[in-house]
């Protein structure tokens, strides 16, 4: 990240007092964010803090799997915040992968929060390295502290931000604690304050890396506004056959 986080005591504007939660009020958002996380880690409460309880909530196009907007502002901007399907990865073995995935892809949400268990992070950690591997515009939302602390585990959230190359924020979304430094994060990533350098695959080998990027080129020169296409390469050489139908059908042009 070209900017240092930190949760200090002296950062400007934390300041929970700004935020407006706007329910279903979502019309003419200045950004979009997308919740992401497994099963289990409080993401709807996150959801629910940030939105005031109010859900808008349907189908998501030609599936089962319920999706839930809300909206919130904050620094005079307004955010549509798109509740995706609890998953443990994007390898689209079901609708809520697949959904989850498509949306982070090809949405190109402008921050993605991924919601994880800070006494379970291991488990976790999966679906956040796969995340990143899609977006570069993620903040990790450590949440569940309260229940971390009472099992008496700790988390070097300084250490895990460099490593992951994106902000991390400790959180207990229930009592409201760490939501002012969470909102001012978002705020950054989604303004290119802090500019996100997360963690990507490097340990290829070198015939895998040739066909990456020798396909990668060729999927930009046929789809010039296509997201993130070395993760697509990827998929397409592990003969992911969503990602076939999502580029014939022009899915990434839709959602």
């Amino acid at each position: 990240m070209s900017k240092e986080h930190n949760n200090c005591e002296n950062c400007r504007h934390y300041n929970a007092d700004s935020l407006k939660k706007l329910g279903v009020e979502i019309a003419d958002a200045d950004f979009v964010v997308a919740l992401a996380g497994n099963p289990n880690t409080g993401k709807s409460t996150v959801f629910n803090a940030l939105t005031g309880l109010r859900q808008h909530t349907g189908n998501w196009p030609g599936k089962t799997v319920t999706r839930a907007e809300g909206g919130f502002g904050y620094n005079k901007k307004k955010y549509k915040l798109i509740d995706l399907p609890g998953t443990y990865s994007l390898l689209s073995t079901s609708q809520d992968e697949e959904v989850a995935r498509d949306f982070i892809l090809f949405g190109k949400p402008d921050v993605t929060i991924i919601v994880v268990d800070a006494g379970r992070l291991e488990r976790n950690l999966n679906l956040v390295l796969q995340i990143l591997e899609i977006t570069d515009k993620a903040v990790l939302c450590l949440n569940l502290m309260d229940e971390a602390r009472r099992n008496k585990i700790t988390v070097d959230e300084r250490m895990l931000a460099r490593d992951l190359g994106i902000p991390v924020v400790p959180t207990s979304a229930r009592y409201k604690e760490g939501l002012p430094e969470l909102l001012q994060t978002i705020h950054e990533v989604a303004t290119g304050e802090i500019i996100c350098k997360p963690h990507k695959i490097k340990n290829v080998p070198p015939k895998i890396a040739k066909a990456v990027e020798k396909l990668s080129k060729t999927l930009l020169k046929q789809y010039p506004d296509i997201p993130n296409s070395r993760w697509i390469a990827f998929r397409l050489l592990e003969g992911d056959k969503s990602i076939v139908h999502a580029l014939q059908t022009g899915k990434f042009a839709s959602i």
